[in-house]
């Protein structure tokens, strides 16, 4: 699993950081969240590929939204046939569906608009789902989103399947699958005699632009990656209670209460075009020890392991 920040800057765009977007690659897969001015370019400008299956919108501001119809237009140019869903919270897909038509322009390949309340599914698939959960934004419907991994197949024990007697071959695959099977003196061997406990999947929480909240913890308990907004330091506090944001501080507070293992902190306000190492530091200081605090530039590529695999 791969994570690319597209833009990590704020409201107004800065030379360095463009408008809120997140991609996030899973096994060939990629998906999208938020999709600011200009996303287009920087999916060319940082090679992450077009192909992207699922778009989630956090909310309506025009920051996480006005790359939507220059995408949409660029992916028809190049030939696109497969279908695209665009995930956003509620009341808003009317919005959507006006700002794909601005210009009266209309692709030739599929597009649905699915509305989805904090709390529910947004994409459920067979290996992972994106839950929704209720963010705290400046009067907006808005929500966050966390990518969920099922749980794997515990680890085969080959050396005590063959101490049993288990033959080398179909055997070994069925009792990986959870069957039991026959030995040719009749000795049933079981699968949790040869397999581990189920080992968790990769957990990834994107919080859009919001105030701290106590659903972006319950979203994904202990998430390999909090990707939460941190637009101001401790001197604008104020500032950012007022516009329904957070400070470095408060984003390592939830990923502190989450057990987040990693916090990158986004939607960096304009202010700090020059140097934003105050939000990092103090997110840092407020931080547990053990939880890696970055604040990434636009490209910043991250790869998010298994648990067991770190």
């Amino acid at each position: 699993m791969r994570v690319t920040f597209l833009g990590t800057g704020g409201a107004v765009p800065t030379t360095e950081r463009g408008p809120s977007a997140l991609l996030l690659e899973r096994d060939g897969e990629r998906l999208l969240f938020d999709c600011g001015e200009g996303t287009q370019r920087q999916m060319m400008r940082f090679g992450t590929g077009f192909t992207v299956s699922h778009l989630f919108v956090t909310h309506l501001h025009g920051d996480h939204i006005l790359g939507i119809p220059g995408l949409v237009q660029t992916l028809d140019f190049n030939g696109r046939d497969d279908p695209l869903a665009i995930h956003g919270p509620p009341g808003s897909k009317p919005h959507l569906r006006d700002l794909l038509e601005a210009g009266g322009y209309r692709p030739d390949f599929p597009i649905t608009i699915n509305e989805v309340r904090p709390g529910n599914v947004a994409l459920d698939s067979p290996e992972y789902e994106v839950r929704t959960f209720e963010t705290d934004h400046r009067n907006v419907s808005s929500m966050g989103y966390a990518v969920v991994e099922d749980d794997r197949r515990g680890r085969f024990d080959r050396e005590r399947a063959e101490e049993l007697g288990v033959p080398v071959g179909p055997k070994f695959g069925k009792l990986h699958d959870g069957e039991p099977v026959e030995l040719d003196d009749g000795t049933v061997v079981r699968p949790e005699q040869v397999v581990g406990d189920p080992r968790p999947g990769r957990r990834v929480v994107y919080t859009g632009d919001t105030r701290p909240v106590e659903s972006a913890v319950a979203a994904a308990a202990e998430p390999d990656l909090l990707v939460h907004d941190a637009t101001f330091d401790d001197e604008w506090a104020e500032r950012a209670r007022r516009t329904g944001h957070s400070t470095g501080r408060e984003a390592a507070e939830i990923a502190a209460r989450a057990g987040a293992k990693r916090l990158g902190l986004v939607h960096v306000s304009s202010r700090y075009a020059g140097d934003a190492s105050p939000i990092e530091r103090e997110a840092a200081s407020a931080a547990p020890a053990g939880t890696e605090v970055f604040l990434p530039d636009d490209g910043h590529t991250v790869e998010v392991p298994y648990p067991d695999e770190e």
